[in-house]
């Protein structure tokens, strides 16, 4: 049966140790966890697969966790939660009564989170707090926002909400203003490589060199799409080592050396070159879309190596010490306003292809205005 887990299931963090690329987050509820000084509400802002949702359930772990107190004073070690007594599994196996979880995506309307009210009366069936965790908070309907709303300015000394959103600024500013507010970062690729590194090993899956490197910089700082682009190469070739070219067929991406060799063609401003590129890389079988979503990145890295040569983002990207010196020899061929218009004219693209009805059409005319200028 857990061979049948999807990875991202298998290596969720299951305690505050195990969190990767929020520090931060993590230390300041420890800290609250030590002091007893718990909010009734807080807000986890930030990317998709940042954390948010894992760290919400290893917090409402811990503030329920069966372990005393005491045990953590007496032995700095003592990790909370503790992953063994009752409150733990039960919440690990999200059999718990006291941890409801609601995806405000699917239940927007204000019968839901009025139900959700109701059933704040009651207390915990088990545990010392009952935890609401609402995902995508952003998508409430105004008219259940109003009615939250109401909740968190008088909530029940039982009750702790953590409120989840990748948009914080289409709530309610009364609702944020009544919550303890936590701003994920954006994770960078190296931590992405690093973890994708640690379940290969315990899967005893080999890559090719790069070929982490490639999934982790397609995942677009999100650990769970990391961990799903890499649970989808394994499956596709089981045991054996998977070299870089089966994961730019399997995934439809595309490694950093062919986005530099069409940077290298508009540079010479050959358009038919650059367009007969483009379109082998769609017969290929390259999803064109992340190609151009890949190709911005790559022309950002540009821009920022223009700004200044070490700048940290770059050197943070996953980019290898020879990605990154091709690179620079191609931005000192591009005045820094020309990069810019690059940018735009990718952007504008990517934005095209949406609705395209030939896919490559936004980026062939791309071509042709960066190499007829």
């Amino acid at each position: 049966m857990e061979n049948n887990i999807a990875l991202y299931r298998k290596y969720r963090p299951g305690d505050f140790s195990e969190v990767m690329g929020q520090e931060h987050i993590v230390q300041t509820l420890k800290n609250s966890l030590a002091s007893g000084s718990v909010s009734h509400a807080y807000l986890f802002s930030g990317p998709r697969g940042s954390g948010k949702t894992t760290i919400a359930r290893i917090f409402a772990k811990a503030v329920n966790c069966l372990a005393s107190p005491d045990l953590a004073k007496r032995d700095k070690d003592f990790n909370r939660p503790c992953n063994q007594c009752d409150s733990c599994l039960e919440i690990a196996a999200q059999k718990s009564m006291d941890l409801i979880e609601i995806d405000a995506a699917s239940h927007t309307g204000v019968d839901e989170v009025r139900e959700l009210i109701d059933g704040l009366k009651f207390a915990p069936v088990k545990s010392k707090y009952k935890i609401f965790i609402i995902d995508e908070c952003h998508q409430l309907s105004k008219s259940a926002s109003n009615a939250l709303l109401k909740t968190l300015e008088e909530p029940p000394a039982h009750a702790i909400f953590i409120l989840a959103t990748t948009e914080a600024h289409k709530m309610l500013p009364t609702i944020i203003s009544r919550t303890q507010r936590f701003d994920f970062k954006r994770l960078h690729v190296p931590q992405l490589i690093e973890k994708l590194e640690f379940i290969a090993k315990k899967e005893e899956v080999k890559f090719e060199d790069g070929g982490l490197a490639l999934i982790a910089l397609n995942a677009r700082g999100s650990f769970r799409d990391a961990e799903s682009l890499l649970d989808k190469c394994m499956q596709f070739s089981g045991k054996a080592t998977i070299s870089t070219k089966q994961i730019e067929e399997l995934l439809g991406i595309v490694e950093v050396g062919k986005i530099s060799k069409f940077v290298d063609l508009l540079l010479q401003k050959n358009a038919k070159e650059a367009v007969v590129f483009l379109n082998e890389l769609a017969d290929g079988g390259i999803d064109l879309v992340e190609f151009t979503k890949t190709l911005v990145f790559y022309v950002r890295q540009m821009m920022l190596l223009k700004i200044s040569p070490d700048f940290a983002p770059v050197i943070n990207s996953g980019l290898s010490k020879e990605e990154i010196t091709a690179m620079k020899a191609q931005m000192e061929k591009l005045p820094e306003k020309e990069i810019q218009q690059w940018l735009e004219l990718f952007i504008e693209a990517e934005n095209k292809m949406k609705y395209a009805i030939i896919l490559q059409l936004p980026l062939e005319l791309a071509i042709i205005d960066i190499t007829q200028k």
